[in-house]
């Protein structure tokens, strides 16, 4: 990893929340960066880089990454996961966008939808969106709770308690299993949300991702902010830590995501699968039948 890179994300790495305020966050820092092209720069180092532990993790076939990604609207999501996955290859790789629940998965746990997306062995599985909208947006919107198909006395003043032990726990079984956890927020500013909203009305190429409903989710702005800390301070853990990531701009953002995305990967100690002996000697074999060729 460059070095520029070797601390980065861990400034923004939150592995117990108990102290954690989102207010210490400062959604427009950049650290020692203050180059726009030297960002971009690094982040096609990092690229490269990802692209070589992606094709050992796939060869490896022995642990699974799973990428969360929750904000904001506006806040970046979609193009940080394109930017910084770019090299990766499409085959070991899935992205999974997780919208209003349909009937079938209301009639399961909150859990099921996103269960069943799951990468496997060797693949790195992103969730645009995720479980967690299950105690943000739901927990906003104490509607959304309601038409949820819960039995009735199962609603109770402690169920955001009872969803996050159960979140921790279904990290804590991935991780035990081989699936390794990295969840990202990205901290939009309310100034920049509104600079972005008006860009996707005024520019005619930006108007088909501005929704109405997106002015109206606004209005809640300080609900949500209360939600999501609250989130991140019941389920950082060291196994499945968050990461708070500045993203007022957006190079910034998609730089502190590769750095995590690479200083996780390294730590996994990847490599290609050894060769045994039987294995060598098929080889020598098909390379002389080759080599005989007329």
């Amino acid at each position: 990893m460059p070095s520029s890179l070797a601390d980065l994300a861990e400034r923004f790495r939150i592995t117990n929340g108990k102290k954690f305020r989102l207010k210490d966050v400062d959604p427009g820092d950049t650290g020692k960066l203050k180059s726009p092209e030297k960002a971009t720069e690094l982040l096609r180092e990092s690229v490269r880089l990802m692209s070589e532990f992606q094709e050992k993790l796939y060869a490896q076939d022995r642990w699974a990454l799973l990428l969360v990604f929750q904000a904001m609207d506006a806040a970046g999501k979609d193009g940080t996961i394109k930017h910084v996955m770019s090299g990766v290859n499409p085959q070991g790789c899935e992205v999974s966008s997780f919208k209003a629940p349909s009937d079938l998965e209301l009639d399961h746990d909150f859990l099921w939808r996103t269960a069943k997306a799951l990468p496997e062995r060797g693949r790195i599985g992103i969730f645009n969106r995720s479980y967690y909208e299950d105690v943000l947006v739901v927990r906003v919107h104490p509607e959304f709770l309601a038409g949820g198909k819960l039995p009735p006395k199962l609603i109770t003043k402690g169920i955001w308690d009872e969803r996050f032990e159960s979140i921790r726990a279904f990290e804590r079984h991935l991780a035990r299993n081989g699936t390794v956890v990295r969840k990202f927020f990205l901290h939009v500013s309310k100034a920049e949300q509104k600079k972005r909203f008006l860009a996707r009305l005024n520019e005619p190429e930006k108007n088909w991702k501005f929704s109405a409903n997106d002015v109206k989710e606004r209005a809640r702005w300080d609900e949500y902010q209360d939600a999501y800390e609250d989130m991140i301070r019941h389920t950082a853990t060291k196994d499945a830590p968050w990461y708070v990531v500045p993203a007022d701009n957006k190079w910034f953002t998609r730089l502190v995501v590769a750095s995590a995305i690479i200083e996780t990967l390294q730590s996994l100690d990847l490599h290609f699968p050894k060769v045994d002996k039987a294995k060598l000697r098929e080889l020598a074999e098909a390379k002389d039948s080759l080599m005989r060729e007329k």
